[in-house]
């Protein structure tokens, strides 16, 4: 098979077909069941291989039109599967290989992790007499729900830093209140 623009970024064993790529969004959207950024999912199955951002992207933008996906904030490029989505999730969920559904949706979850994360946290990046710190913030809404400040090495650590907060936010503020309060 000649490879083309469309197939740029797929590995082998990847979704070349636009009906398999739409199924593996209805099947991802449908295990998830909440809002997913589409120009994220998008660039997730690209970065892990599976199908190509562009149509991925293509394929949102036809399943929107056709009635399995809606778009719940134009701002935030969200969507969720309608019932008709679901149910194309549910009677074709065959027709893409087991592995390419798990390996899509545990990328998409993931994403959607980090996603949610980095609204409800915030960082900042200081230095204060030539030494580097992160403060790193735990939001409820516009609040400050917990905050931690640490000295690190220099820009590059508080980087590292700053995507493991991603990451793991959740567990390390969980772990700090479980500290402080037992």
């Amino acid at each position: 098979m000649e490879k083309d623009a469309a197939s740029a970024g797929v590995l082998p064993g990847g979704l070349f077909n636009s009906a398999e790529i739409k199924i593996l969004i209805c099947y991802i959207l449908s295990r998830i069941n909440e809002a997913v950024p589409g120009q994220m999912l998008a660039n997730v199955l690209h970065y892990e291989g599976i199908a190509n951002c562009f149509e991925v992207n293509e394929a949102i933008a036809s399943l929107v039109s056709s009635g399995q996906l809606v778009c719940v904030s134009h701002e935030e490029d969200t969507y969720a599967i309608t019932k008709s989505g679901r149910d194309v999730a549910e009677t074709l969920k065959t027709s893409v290989p087991y592995t390419i559904k798990e390996k899509g949706y545990l990328s998409a979850f993931k994403m959607l992790t980090r996603f949610k994360n980095a609204k409800n946290t915030d960082f900042n990046i200081t230095k204060e007499d030539n030494r580097t710190y992160i403060t790193c913030s735990a939001l409820d809404g516009e609040n400050t729900f917990l905050s931690v400040k640490l000295l690190v090495g220099d820009e590059a650590q508080a980087q590292a830093i700053k995507e493991r907060f991603l990451e793991k936010s959740s567990e390390i503020y969980s772990g700090i209140i479980d500290l402080i309060t037992k």
